[in-house]
């Protein structure tokens, strides 16, 4: 029988120097929750893995079009992430454009981005 406040598998994805993300592990670790970090810039994305969170949030979601690397790409690379495929692809060539972080609890996604009421619930 599971006891109330099971611990939590929790892995963050993101990259480090990314203040969206930084907000959000300064939260968890104030919160005592624990979690292990994957940098996409040092571990990358594999298309198993970018389909597995597609199970729990929309691949629109995932692909950050308001970002810095989302306005650097060119035209023809932006229009290739209008298809499942290209996006996916994009999402492993340049992981930076994945929105983050993406906040994976017991193999599930939860939460992109980082808001403070949205973790408060999440790990209440």
């Amino acid at each position: 029988m599971a006891s109330r406040g099971a611990a939590k598998t929790v892995v963050v994805y993101g990259i480090p120097n990314c203040d969206t993300v930084k907000k959000a592990r300064v939260w968890l670790d104030e919160h005592g929750v624990e979690f292990e970090f994957h940098d996409f810039k040092k571990a990358g994305v594999s298309e198993p893995l970018v389909r597995d969170w597609m199970k729990d949030v929309p691949l629109e979601s995932l692909v950050n079009r308001r970002g810095t690397t989302w306005r650097g790409l060119s035209d023809t690379m932006k229009a290739e992430a209008d298809s499942e495929a290209g996006a996916i692809a994009l999402m492993i060539h340049k992981p930076s454009v994945i929105k983050r972080p993406v906040v994976v609890v017991n193999g599930r996604v939860k939460a992109l981005g980082f808001a403070a009421d949205q973790y408060d619930a999440l790990f209440a």
